[in-house]
């Protein structure tokens, strides 16, 4: 089920973005592009010929490049850059696109990324420098830049809100530099980012990492058939892969359902309109031409060699 979130005391998303106070709207995005081939084109079909309307590419990994080849050969696909601080294949080890003797705190022993067992985030949360990880989300967000692609938002890869305060108040500042909207989905950042007039979840978030596989497809009708009115959001994992490892079984199934005829027929059944981040970005970037009461989100901790 989504990660439960309070009631927003302010108006829903739904003013934000322009609906109406009774329309259910769904942030449909597609994680982990860049993660293989098998994914990139898997997520490409979900939002071309799919209910999916965006994705987030892990720029760190082997099939980046091929991801941004089919990224500007669909330049009508929203995505956004999934800021990776953490690697879980072991058989597909990546790790920062800085250079490793910058950013010492972020690396495991191998030199790699940590992987995101509870042991792994433990040793990254309380080793990683806000410096170092300023130097690799900075290295991340500008490799998009330099293939010639323009991303709509930001969002963390296996680390909620990116795991320590300061970290996503770095990618909140990171995402006003650049013009990108942020995925938040917890509290108490929620609350502070809906008193700045940003439109952020009003219901929950959904990863489809914790949707039962054993009859996936009802129990994504039933989630459809229960959406309230207002935002929530649903962070799927489309792959074509088959087999048991890697999680194969969750984004095979959750490509079959994202591409099925039913999964269409389900969203007008039940009037529910689908967003990608594209939308969050232009009421994001509203909201920040608008003056709001209340504190700056905080400063960046800029790199002398990244100051211009």
């Amino acid at each position: 089920m989504p990660t439960a979130v309070p009631a927003p005391d302010g108006p829903r998303a739904n003013q934000l973005l322009g609906h109406p106070p009774e329309a259910r709207l769904l942030l449909l995005n597609c994680d982990d592009l860049g993660l293989d081939e098998s994914v990139n084109l898997a997520v490409i079909e979900a939002v071309r010929q799919g209910i999916a309307a965006s994705a987030s590419l892990m720029t760190p990994c082997h099939a980046a490049p091929h991801a941004l080849r089919l990224l500007r050969r669909h330049p009508e696909i929203p995505f956004g850059v999934h800021l990776t601080l953490v690697c879980e294949a072991p058989h597909l080890r990546w790790g920062p696109l800085t250079a490793r003797d910058r950013v010492p705190s972020l690396l495991a022993p191998d030199g790699g990324f940590h992987a995101p067992t509870p042991a792994g985030r433990t040793a990254l949360t309380a080793n990683a420098r806000i410096d170092d990880v300023e130097r690799e989300f900075r290295a991340q967000i500008d490799a998009v830049g330099a293939s010639g692609l323009s991303p709509t938002h930001l969002d963390f890869h296996c680390l909620a809100d990116g795991g320590r305060e300061d970290v996503l108040d770095l990618a909140l500042a990171l995402g006003a530099e650049y013009d990108l909207a942020v995925r938040v989905w917890l509290p108490p950042a929620l609350d502070r980012l809906r008193q700045r007039g940003l439109p952020v979840v009003d219901h929950g978030f959904l990863d489809s990492f914790a949707v039962p596989l054993e009859d996936k497809p009802a129990h994504y009708a039933r989630l459809l058939a229960a959406l309230p009115p207002g935002l929530t959001e649903w962070a799927v994992h489309p792959g074509l892969a088959t087999g048991p490892d890697d999680g194969r079984p969750v984004r095979r199934s959750d490509y079959e359902f994202l591409v099925s005829p039913e999964a269409r027929r389900l969203l007008a059944e039940h009037a529910i309109t689908v967003l990608g981040y594209d939308a969050l970005q232009q009421a994001w970037r509203t909201a920040r031409e608008r003056p709001t009461p209340g504190a700056p989100v905080g400063p960046v901790c800029h790199d002398e060699e990244n100051v211009t």
